[in-house]
């Protein structure tokens, strides 16, 4: 029960520092970008008939149209929402991680946290960026439920694929690493049938640069930090 407590504590406290991070640099970096779109997308939807605004997909600009669903509040309480989910996701992958050093049972410091963290980033970012670059407001998009099927299998996939690939000594064990990653981007990601987008082309780009580049320094410090508390907290107690 006492080593299930560490490992707890280690996780919340790097999570919850890299959580808070990372909802800094998104105030910086891709909150501006996704207002702008939404301006955009509001003056669309002002455009459009109500009949046609109540049978579009949800998907199309990721609201629900024609129903009555609860969105925070502009301003401090948007923010606050923002950040309580950042948190909650800096533990939530902190607690993966922190649960994946226990099961390898080898010595962790801040730079193997580091390269865990980089890893992370591959399988849970960039690797299901290239078949599913992050989208703004107001963007047609495939139906969500066959989008996060392919997610979740790419981000499994690529895990392990990595896993394989880095953490194995064995060839046919690297090859069939090599194969797990490139396996999802073989069968290719749900795409729709035709896209839109009612924002610039400038602004999406912008988009997706600042959502890679916010990605790569949250999962930089959150592999770091939990390194480090494993090695202070679980390891040295």
């Amino acid at each position: 029960m006492e080593t299930f407590r560490r490992l707890i504590l280690a996780a919340v406290l790097a999570g919850s520092i890299a959580g808070i991070f990372v909802a800094l640099l998104h105030q910086v970096t891709t909150v501006p970008v996704i207002l702008s779109a939404e301006v955009y997308e509001r003056a669309a939807e002002a455009e459009m008939p109500a009949s046609q605004m109540a049978a579009m997909p949800a998907n199309a600009s990721g609201h629900e149209h024609g129903a009555s669903t609860w969105e925070p509040a502009e301003g401090l309480e948007r923010t606050a929402f923002s950040v309580l989910a950042d948190v909650l996701t800096g533990i939530g992958f902190a607690l993966v991680l922190v649960a994946i050093y226990a099961l390898w049972g080898r010595g962790v410091d801040w730079r193997k946290g580091l390269y865990f963290g980089l890893a992370g980033f591959a399988a849970v970012s960039f690797a299901p960026s290239l078949g599913l670059p992050p989208e703004v407001p107001g963007t047609v998009a495939a139906p969500l439920d066959t989008r996060q099927l392919w997610w979740a299998m790419t981000v499994l996939l690529t895990g392990g694929g990595l896993a394989l690939l880095f953490l194995s000594r064995k060839p046919i064990l690297m090859l069939a690493g090599v194969a797990l990653i490139i396996l999802p981007h073989a069968y290719g990601a749900p795409q729709p049938a035709e896209y839109a987008s009612v924002a610039p082309e400038a602004i999406a780009r912008r988009f997706v640069a600042a959502v890679m580049m916010t990605s790569l320094l949250f999962w930089a410090a959150l592999g770091a930090l939990t390194g480090l508390f494993y090695e202070r907290v679980f390891v040295r107690a």
